[in-house]
């Protein structure tokens, strides 16, 4: 009786496949250089990647060590070679994309695959969007490069300086704790959607109030208001469409509440029960918007600098207030002081209230229904405090809109909420 083979009974991890994976990875690395028609192409990447593996599998650090030597010092005769003939300018790219691929050799011979694929793939991926980056960079203001600098420091170098366990609160006045690095990457969260809705309404924002609408909303839905208050001021028979506007700055509101609920709580137990509440105030908003407006009108939307530091430090300053107030409230007044401090911090930063109550739930200290609750009311109070906003403005039809619709919103997440309970 013949005994079939099977694949999974051979050992995959062999050095012959890394060695192969190593070359056909310099090759994946080279293929731009050869298209670009350089004096480095697909084979010489592809040979340098094979050295490196060589090198690492035979275990002589000294060799590794020479290897990486000459692939240097072949790439500054390349660079020297260049600057001769190539209009007296100096380029790198290539001679540093050569000790990549020497890299790459090596991680894939050592045994770390995903990490030297991740490595030629970037690179790769570097080296295509060679126009793209450039025309990128060349068209950033200095405001704009101030933020991205900004937004890098507090992403790279203040996250990784936080303590990752849990602290307690100084003075020993209140016995709870706080993940800072939680609240931190909270900050980064929120920071990186607002810097990726600047591009988009820098880019689009003219197309249309349904852009100007959702994009805008998930940075600054004060702004949002306060541009449909301009706008029906001036045109009053754009009523509807600043309406729905509105509407959908409160369904990226929503969205960004949910996005903080389950990506944050995803390792400790996913926050199931926020999804639906949250998901009925984004679809009704949605819907009402729709309804509301033909989408022929469109609006110039000026939204600020995406990103500065003192922003990152403020709204880092409010989510720990929040989490602080909120972790005081729960432990000695019980539900009802969270959800008092839920819907007084949504007045100011639903996504600061959503936090402290995914981090109150992270930690154990409230049920997935308290968290849940506590979550629907700060966005509640997001939505009535914009809705608020509107009265003080001339155009009353605009205002009592605004207010009816964002009622029938709530009711429906609310029907849902006790729906849940019953």
């Amino acid at each position: 009786m013949s005994v079939p083979i099977q694949l999974s009974s051979f050992p995959v991890d062999t050095a012959v496949l890394r060695i192969l994976l190593a070359g056909a990875l310099g090759m994946f690395l080279g293929l731009e250089r050869e298209w670009s028609q350089k004096t480095a192409g697909i084979r010489t990447f592809a040979l340098i990647s094979l050295l490196a593996a060589v090198f690492t599998i035979v275990g002589s650090e000294v060799l590794l060590v020479v290897g990486g030597v000459l692939v240097i010092v072949q790439g500054v005769l390349l660079a020297v070679q260049g600057l001769l003939q190539e209009d007296d300018r100096l380029s790198l790219t290539t001679s540093v994309s050569m000790l990549v691929a020497y890299g790459v050799g090596a991680l894939i011979a050592s045994g770390y695959t995903l990490e030297g694929v991740t490595v030629a793939v970037l690179s790769s991926l570097l080296l295509v969007l060679k126009r793209e980056l450039h025309s990128f960079a060349w068209g950033l203001s200095r405001q704009e490069l101030r933020a991205a600098t900004e937004f890098a420091i507090i992403a790279f170098v203040v996250y990784p300086l936080l303590p990752a366990d849990p602290v307690a609160v100084p003075g020993g006045l209140l016995d709870i704790t706080v993940e800072l690095r939680v609240i931190w990457l909270m900050v980064v969260f929120v920071a990186g959607i607002g810097i990726v809705n600047y591009a988009v309404v820098q880019s689009y924002g003219g197309r249309g109030i349904a852009i100007t609408g959702f994009f805008g909303g998930l940075a600054s839905s004060t702004a949002v208001v306060g541009t449909m208050l301009d706008h029906v001021r001036q045109r009053p028979e754009a009523t509807s469409y600043a309406v729905a506007a509105i509407l959908l700055a409160d369904a990226a509101m929503a969205l960004r509440n949910l996005l903080i609920a389950v990506v944050f709580s995803f390792e400790h137990g996913l926050l199931l029960a926020a999804v639906v509440p949250l998901s009925a105030v984004i679809v009704g908003s949605v819907v009402v918007a729709a309804h509301t407006a033909d989408w022929g009108e469109t609006v110039d939307m000026e939204l600020d600098s995406p990103f500065s530091l003192q922003n990152a430090l403020a709204f880092g300053g409010v989510f720990l207030l929040v989490v602080v107030v909120g972790g005081v409230a729960s432990a000695r007044f019980g539900t009802a002081g969270l959800y008092v401090t839920s819907a007084l911090s949504g007045l100011v930063s639903s996504a600061g209230a959503t936090t402290s109550a995914v981090l109150l739930y992270r930690g154990g200290a409230i049920g997935e229904q308290t968290a849940m609750v506590a979550i629907l009311v700060a966005t509640a109070a997001s939505i009535v405090v914009k809705a608020a906003l509107t009265a003080p403005g001339p155009n009353r039809k605009f205002a009592s809109r605004v207010a009816l619709w964002s009622s029938v919103v709530l009711g429906g997440a609310s029907l849902t909420v006790v729906a849940m309970l019953a």
